[in-house]
């Protein structure tokens, strides 16, 4: 597997952990609404959900540890959970700054600063990446019978246990490079305030095609680089209190997207659809009007993004600068808002009494302002160069909407509409024995194949897909809206039963 593919397998192992995130928004959002002067010393309840949602930001990196494991593990199994967490557990004790300074025969205050920060998103990610390696490659062995109750499965846990003690003792002079690298370019950009908030912006689209932005994502994020900006604000008051945010300052990092995601794309949406062919409108409004309020109401973006990305990346480059634009501005004019899950109208509600939100509605006007840039940029562009948006094909496929099924001429089982998508999907990929792996992120199907010349991408889009991406000679990537986990599933025990012929 190359690099790039290993990056984009952790890249969706990561969203297994950060599925959790909307759980402690929604918890905090509540608390906050309730409290937001207090911040729950005012109101039993309230302090009663902010701190069960802490409870969730505060061990991000454990869930990093057991979600990644997991994610990342060959038939999702909670013995690489388990193991994930074991290992851990191990690293991060064996790495603490007392341990270190009697290993290392050295005064507890000589000890590098990075042993202090070593439970981190970081090395939960670390950890979560060995845990699922060492599951995949051991979790089949069979011992000696003496041994047999530690056979398979069992056995992973005690494997990861005994690598971790290796591992710890080669962090033990890797990590504080490590580490000074990760704080040095966290640093870097945040000397640039505003401006490398936008900077940031910039590539957090641009890197989505080949699903390294999650990579990026995990240090301005979260505690990779010392930054923590989504569980910093989250916190609110006890952030505040430990001296980990800064009003007006916290959240920059997550504020300039609330207009892009809530207006932005809308009004791209509504530009490809008045810029399609009057014989193609009906088509492209359901596919623009489902991806629009996804990208409004819950900040999922992908559907509508993925409707032009690769059919015309001008547009995408253009969508990636306004989206830095945007996140410069709302940083440098402090109008802040954060988000648990996304920069959708539910976020920005559950957030708005958070007292690190600073003028966010302002984030709204902000928005009405990007709609109308967007949608005159867009609506030009389009023009002008022809481009061949959806309802602008010079061939009659048209992209159906996310989920729907249209006529196909592929078998199905009989069984429900997840099953026979899977069956659909599998057809249109050359059947399972052109299979390697399949798996899913949010919206698509991660594909994994022998031959990806064998995908019929016109039979994908008359099943439902609203667009096909072929990354390189063996991964591919089916949109097909949020049933893409179930749908993902269902193929995956479909290989499993046929043995992959």
């Amino acid at each position: 597997m190359s690099v790039l593919g290993y990056m984009q397998r952790i890249g969706r192992a990561l969203m297994v952990p950060v599925a959790v995130l909307p759980a402690a928004a929604i918890m905090m959002g509540i608390g906050y609404w309730l409290d937001p002067n207090g911040w729950g010393a005012d109101s039993a309840v309230a302090a009663f959900l902010i701190q069960a949602g802490a409870a969730i930001i505060d061990k991000m990196a454990i869930l990093f540890a057991i979600g990644v494991a997991y994610g990342m593990s060959k038939d999702k199994d909670g013995a690489a959970a388990l193991a994930g967490l074991v290992g851990y557990l191990v690293l991060t004790t064996l790495l603490k700054p007392n341990v270190v300074a009697q290993i290392q025969s050295i005064p507890l205050e000589q000890v590098p600063v990075a042993f202090k920060k070593i439970e981190n998103q970081f090395v939960g990610i670390l950890c979560g990446v060995i845990a699922a390696e060492l599951y995949n490659r051991f979790s089949g062995v069979e011992l000696h019978k003496a041994l047999a109750f530690f056979s398979g499965r069992r056995l992973v846990p005690i494997i990861t246990s005994v690598v971790m003690i290796v591992v710890a003792f080669a962090l033990m002079a890797i990590w504080p490079h490590v580490y000074g690298g990760l704080v040095h370019f966290g640093e870097s950009v945040v000397s640039l305030g505003s401006v490398g908030a936008g900077i940031y912006g910039f590539f957090n689209r641009l890197l989505i095609p080949v699903g390294l932005h999650h990579a990026l994502n995990s240090v301005f994020w979260f505690d990779v680089a010392g930054i923590n900006d989504i569980p910093n604000f989250l916190g609110g008051a006890k952030s505040l209190a430990e001296g980990k945010a800064v009003v007006g300052v916290t959240g920059m990092y997550q504020a300039g997207f609330f207009p892009i995601m809530m207006f932005g794309l809308p009004g791209a949406a509504l530009a490809i659809y008045h810029a399609a062919k009057p014989e193609n409108k009906a088509r492209v409004a359901s596919l623009m009007i489902a991806a629009g309020f996804a990208s409004f109401f819950t900040g999922v973006t992908e559907p509508l993004e993925f409707a032009f990305m690769f059919v015309a990346p001008l547009l995408y480059v253009l969508h990636a600068v306004l989206t830095g634009v945007s996140v410069f501005l709302a940083a440098q004019l402090q109008w802040i808002g954060g988000f648990g899950f996304s920069a959708g109208l539910v976020d920005m509600v559950l957030s708005a009494r958070n007292p690190l939100a600073v003028k966010w509605y302002m984030l709204l006007v902000q928005g009405a302002v990007f709609f109308a840039i967007y949608y005159f940029s867009f609506s030009f562009v389009i023009r002008a160069l022809n481009l061949k948006t959806p309802g602008r094909e010079d061939d009659e496929v048209v992209a159906a909407t996310p989920g729907a099924v249209q006529p196909v001429a592929m078998p199905v089982t009989g069984g429900s509409e997840t099953e026979n998508l899977a069956h659909t999907y599998l057809a249109v990929i050359g059947g399972a024995v052109n299979v390697s792996n399949v798996d899913a992120c949010i919206t698509r199907l991660r594909l994994t194949l022998k031959d990806t010349s064998k995908v019929d991408e016109a039979a994908a889009k008359r099943a439902g897909a609203s667009g096909v991406i072929r990354l390189n000679s063996q991964n591919v990537q089916i949109i097909i809206g949020p049933k893409a986990e179930l749908i993902a599933a269902a193929m995956q025990k479909v290989l499993a039963g046929s043995g992959g012929k």
